[in-house]
């Protein structure tokens, strides 16, 4: 009946070592998981801070285009105007 106990304790023993293990990889993964929850969340209001300076951008490109147009205009007509004057 010894053999019998002592077998039992073995297997009780293996059994809470296996759990301690099992219980000390999943708390890592947790802490890696979470690490990259973290990332990908940073990496998300970098995303969202780079579309916004995108959209400011574009929108101040379209102003400057607006405005190079409005020179081209008053240009041509600078040119026109002293084209007639010198004719």
């Amino acid at each position: 009946m010894d053999a019998s106990v002592d077998q039992l304790r073995e297997i009780v023993h293996n059994m809470g070592e296996a759990t301690i293990a099992a219980t000390e990889t999943v708390e890592r993964l947790s802490n890696r998981v979470e690490a990259v929850v973290t990332q990908v969340q940073q990496q998300g209001y970098q995303i969202f801070a780079l579309s916004d300076a995108v959209q400011a951008l574009s929108e101040s490109q379209e102003e400057v285009l607006h405005r190079l147009d409005r020179l081209t205009n008053a240009l041509e007509q600078l040119t026109h105007a002293i084209n007639q004057t010198n004719r």
